[in-house]
């Protein structure tokens, strides 16, 4: 299934989008998507025979908002250097063991809202990314087979990121990861059951119609199993958690110098196969 949420900003309601594509309204069976709904299997069918039934009700998308497709998100994990390619454009060695940050859950933006350049920023960069949507209580796994069975669904993240807070400040990563807006998600939220192999997805990303990422998920180094895995044994990850899974080559940060970071007026469009398309207008804060 194809789950969303639509309308303005705190006020979505849920939706499903169909096999033929059209917008149908969810919210005479449940009150919004986000972890309640996706640990209840028992509403999840009902929606999905509803669905088959095709007794849902169209929704007129004209004008209509795309909201994060996840509501009331407890927590964003994100994980570092996670493609081959990717740690090889920046100069980096290949992590031995993933390399774990957290962004807040106020970054997440629709995947169409305006992304903002943060006053004093020179090097906002750009990342596609897949986003892994928890959907069963994730406490000290012992495989990765167990891993892929706590994942709900898939979506598009776009892991905005600053490279002088990141890299130049001092300290973690945080302050680069954090700045308002910096993790729109969706449009869908794809259900794992029509997402076969997570590793065999592509990602692209253009900037200012020129494509500067065009990568795949086999390039990952830890896979997403192992990635919710290996989180889960450091911290308890609960349905309605989003973990970001890292980024290809490609780069703001990886191309030589000049480094063309984002501005005020680019446009940027993301996708990955199957799970949808973004595109945001940066503005300045």
């Amino acid at each position: 299934m194809k789950l969303l949420r639509v309308g303005a900003a705190g006020a979505e309601r849920p939706a499903l989008l169909d096999a033929g594509g059209t917008l149908r309204d969810l919210s005479g069976l449940v009150t919004d998507i986000d972890g309640t709904l996706l640990a209840d299997d028992e509403a999840l069918g009902r929606i999905r025979s509803a669905a088959d039934a095709g007794e849902l009700p169209a929704l007129d998308a004209t004008g209509l908002r795309t909201g994060p497709p996840v509501g009331r998100i407890g927590k964003i994990v994100c994980i570092g250097l996670n493609y081959h390619d990717h740690a090889r454009e920046t100069g980096a060695e290949p992590p031995a063991e993933p390399v774990v940050f957290l962004k807040a859950p106020d970054t997440v933006v629709g995947p169409h809202d305006t992304v903002l350049v943060p006053r004093g920023s020179v090097k906002t960069d750009w990342e596609v990314e897949l986003a892994v949507v928890i959907g069963r209580t994730a406490r000290c796994l012992e495989s990765a087979d167990e891993g892929l069975a706590h994942v709900a669904g898939y979506a598009v993240a776009h892991d905005v990121s600053e490279r002088e807070f990141q890299i130049e400040r001092g300290g973690t990563w945080d302050k680069g990861k954090n700045c308002e807006t910096f993790n729109p998600l969706g449009p869908w939220l794809v259900t794992a059951d029509e997402v076969p192999d997570p590793q065999d997805l592509a990602l692209r990303l253009w900037v200012n119609g020129e494509l500067k990422q065009d990568g795949t998920t086999a390039e990952q180094i830890f896979p997403v199993g192992e990635v919710v895995r290996y989180v889960s044994r450091f911290m308890t990850l609960y349905p309605g958690d989003v973990v970001n899974t890292g980024t290809p080559a490609g780069v703001a940060l990886g191309h030589p110098e000049p480094r063309p970071f984002l501005r005020a007026g680019d446009v940027v469009e993301l996708e990955i196969e199957g799970l949808g398309r973004q595109r945001q207008v940066f503005e300045d804060a």
